[in-house]
């Protein structure tokens, strides 16, 4: 067991990377007094310790998974997790995996540190948690921000008396305060929030962070207190503590809860105000004739938020070949690209049936992507370039054998000396440093050779029969949301374009799934990560287009 894995990470932004750096040294230095062999360096920056979802710390759990990592080694127990649940969890799995995990701080971790500092870690964070809303409230209740920015403030950086940085203060910034005027002024006379934001794109006017202003930003959400139309800051009055977050078990999303009035802290800031109250008052009555409409009443009593909205086949993967944007639904069965129906920044705004455009892509993905003579072409050119990596890991490993097979023979004649009564200085440390290098070696050596690519020559008639079979099940309704997460699988993206009448749909797949489907015992032993592939084409990434009449 020498196969060590170092993991390091830190918290915020505030503090430095040089943290990383120091305890990865402090952990190399324990690996070397224990002499452990070092292998991979996992590390997370500014993440904080109460999700699993990090880059660094899930790299990591894969490594232990195929049994490439023996033991991990942290500064402390706290630098894998906070989150009490999460530790005992990540104890769990690396435990199963036959891995070993050691602190600096705690020695070897068993059942009774997880229980006791997963308990202690847990309370670090709510004291943390409790300790950074009091600074909060009390920015809040002396008329400063409590969190980020609104449009329409420019954010104060000064010094205070004492060469402190001064937090939390705004000023009005007079263009964008202008803008928020107009936007109550045209909604109170009667104008959308659709359409205040197709006639601020129209004037070029940048929207808040500089994007395209947006009808929902406009529009926000009333109980919430969110978006232009319902920002009290603009009347000067700062509301904090309208929302709380909890963490989802299941996802480890923060998932947002509103708070009881009583528990809401509101602050006067007159010199903040930019709307004033007759304004304000119009637009908070044109929002309550809105939601007395029949139709709105309506769509409340459906109460749709609590129902898991269908995923379609296209949902998320259309793109409009224009602006670059994603589609949208418009109506019932149509989409539309949503940067030119609800922003008006592009020009493409026909919509398409959903039917018509899912049944093209089925086409495409039967008929076109997997042509035999653009398959054949793309196996012998895949298989060729991932084997000729594994060729280099093959020559490699014919070097570290030759190296060993040199090392063995110095010393079987270093041993042949000493028998024959050889004695010199630096014979003992000479006879350590081969034999620890042959070592060295023989851990390098334990893990087996790489195996060559080989795809099945019946790829194309294999996949096409699986898609066939796919696109049938989507008239069963019970089996039709498992059918369609397999279908998407095979997609990253089809682009829509419509030039000089024609409409041009571009599609685009992962190599991954699609061999995965058609050949699952290859597909799992590919390993090919991010890389796409193109049949026929020599930038690996498959593509193809069709031109339909919609």
């Amino acid at each position: 067991m020498n196969r060590t894995a170092i993991y390091a990470r830190y918290s915020t932004q505030m503090q430095r990377q040089a943290s990383i750096e120091d305890q990865v040294r402090l952990c190399q230095e324990r690996a070397e007094r224990e002499g452990w062999t070092v292998g991979e360096v996992f590390s997370d920056m500014a993440i904080s310790g109460a999700t699993m979802l990090r880059p660094g710390l899930q790299a990591l759990l894969e490594r232990a998974a195929r049994g490439e990592v023996d033991r991990v080694l942290a500064e402390a127990l706290d630098r894998l997790s906070r989150d009490q649940a999460d530790t005992a969890t990540l104890f769990k799995k690396l435990s199963f995996h036959g891995v070993q995990i050691v602190t600096l701080a705690e020695g070897e971790i068993t059942e009774l540190h997880v229980g006791l500092k997963g308990t202690m870690n847990q309370l670090f964070l709510k004291d943390l948690a409790a300790k950074t809303r009091r600074g909060l409230r009390g920015r809040v209740e002396a008329g400063r921000s409590g969190g980020g920015n609104s449009y329409g403030y420019d954010v104060v950086r000064r010094l205070d008396s004492h060469g402190e940085v001064v937090t939390g203060e705004r000023v009005i910034n007079p263009d964008q305060a202008a803008i928020i005027r107009r936007i109550f002024h045209e909604f109170a006379d009667g104008l959308s929030p659709k359409m205040i934001a197709r006639r601020l794109n129209a004037e070029c006017i940048p929207g808040p962070r500089g994007i395209a202003w947006r009808d929902t930003a406009i529009r926000g959400h009333r109980a919430r207190g969110t978006g232009f139309l319902n920002n009290e800051l603009y009347i000067g009055r700062l509301v904090w503590n309208r929302m709380r977050y909890v963490k989802d078990p299941e996802t480890g999303r923060r998932v947002s809860r509103q708070n009881p009035r009583e528990e809401w802290i509101t602050t006067d800031v007159p010199d903040l105000r930019i709307v004033d109250d007759g304004l304000w008052d119009r637009v908070k009555r044109r929002q309550g004739e809105i939601d007395d409409t029949p139709r709105v009443q309506a769509i409340r009593a459906s109460r749709f938020w609590d129902r898991k909205r269908q995923v379609h086949l296209l949902t998320g993967l259309l793109r409009c070949g224009s602006c670059g944007g994603g589609f949208a639904a418009v109506g019932k069965d149509y989409l539309a690209c949503s940067a030119a129906r609800k922003l008006g920044t592009c020009d493409q705004g026909r919509g398409y049936r959903r039917s018509e455009l899912e049944e093209t892509v089925l086409t495409l993905l039967r008929e076109r992507l997997m042509q035999p003579d653009a398959v054949a072409q793309f196996i012998a050119e895949y298989s060729t370039a991932v084997n000729a990596g594994r060729a280099s890991a093959a020559a490699s490993r014919a070097r570290l054998e030759q190296e060993r097979t040199q090392i063995v023979r110095r010393l079987d004649g270093l041993y042949d000396a000493i028998a024959d009564g050889l004695r010199t200085s630096g014979l003992k440390e000479k006879l350590e440093e081969l034999e620890g290098r042959r070592a060295t070696l023989d851990e390098q050596l334990a893990a087996p050779p790489p195996a060559p690519v080989r795809l099945h020559p019946n790829l194309s008639a294999i996949y096409r029969r699986k898609v066939e079979e796919l696109g049938k099940t989507l008239a069963d309704p019970e089996i039709r949301p498992m059918a369609i997460e397999a279908i998407r699988g095979l997609i990253r993206s089809a682009t829509i374009e419509e030039r000089e009448g024609h409409v041009r749909i571009t599609l685009d797949g992962a190599i991954t799934a699609l061999v995965g489907l058609a050949q699952p015992e290859a597909g799992k032993s590919l390993c090919v990560g991010s890389v796409q592939v193109v049949a026929g084409a020599r930038n690996y990434r498959y593509r193809h287009s069709l031109q339909i009449a919609v």
